[in-house]
């Protein structure tokens, strides 16, 4: 289904008290705003996985604000076109089943380019991954996108360069301190314990034992085969998660194409042992086997 409507008092819903908070502050005029010489998109993608040149749409939504403070929201779900890795279903939880009469993105163009035509854009990570992934979709539907002389205006961004996060900032949040004596040993270290002490009693689910934190701190991405992700899984099959040359392939089928390609990284000397025990076992035909 796909969702254009204006957002006026009274239509809008929220999910929480505090964005109802926040919208209220909004149109008493209590919230600092930006200053806007032409309307603003806002806009957020969920997808089939992260290769933002060979994974697909499966729902985009765009605020769009006008200069004069009228806001419109366009909403939709996509259908791919190709199976959702039930990966990324458990993220989004978007299944096959809720897309399948949902239209393609080349039956949305229309009205997606008429709701970002001569505005500036703004994301969360916008920059690296939703604006790439949507001008992908778009160059596969024969339309050049985002085109000259749009201003991208990242939160996360200025979220990564405006909230530190090093030894000080966290002793701050979790211990409310300022940290003396920064950089010299004997202060990082009494302050790295009380941030250990302040953590476990923060969060109720952590572990309060060494062994579970152990284990708690040594989890890595559930979607990785190996820590630094140069495999990655969907739809239950290793594939590489790197490189233009085979990323999104199954290990089976390089091996069938290149095989080649697995003594090469094995004896590039570039990649982490289990990176290099994967490709070993996958020239003797053995795979990895995700865990239920």
């Amino acid at each position: 289904m796909i969702i254009l409507y204006p957002i006026i008092t009274g239509t809008l819903r929220t999910q929480n008290e505090n964005s109802y908070n926040n919208f209220l502050r909004l149109i008493r005029g209590d919230l600092t705003m930006i200053n806007l010489d032409r309307p603003l998109c806002v806009f957020d993608l969920e997808a089939t996985g992260t290769d933002v040149q060979q994974d697909r749409i499966v729902e985009i939504c765009v605020l769009r604000r006008e200069i004069d403070g009228r806001e419109i929201l366009f909403s939709s779900l996509v259908n791919p076109g190709v199976p959702i890795p039930a990966e990324a279903s458990e993220i989004h939880h978007i299944t096959n089943e809720m897309v399948a009469h949902q239209p393609r993105f080349a039956d949305l163009v229309s009205p997606v380019l008429k709701i970002f035509e001569g505005a500036d854009l703004s994301g969360f990570n916008a920059a690296k991954y939703d604006i790439p992934l949507l001008s992908a979709e778009f160059k596969r539907a024969g339309v050049d996108w985002p085109g000259p002389n749009r201003r991208v205006i990242d939160s996360f961004t200025i979220f990564s360069r405006k909230e530190r996060r090093n030894l000080s900032a966290a002793y701050q949040f979790y211990c409310g301190k300022d940290l003396s004596g920064a950089h010299r040993a004997e202060a990082d270290v009494r302050a790295t314990a009380e941030i250990l002490w302040a953590q476990v009693d923060r969060y109720p689910d952590l572990p309060k034992d060494a062994a579970g934190l152990d284990a708690w701190c040594a989890q890595s991405d559930p979607n990785r085969v190996d820590p630094d992700g140069k495999f990655i899984w969907k739809n239950g099959d290793a594939v590489f998660g790197f490189g233009n040359k085979h990323r999104g392939k199954t290990l089976q089928e390089v091996l069938m194409t290149d095989r080649g390609y697995f003594n090469w990284m094995i004896e590039k000397g570039n990649f982490n042992a289990d990176v290099v025990r994967i490709c070993r076992e996958a020239l003797l035909g053995k795979f990895p086997v995700k865990k239920i």
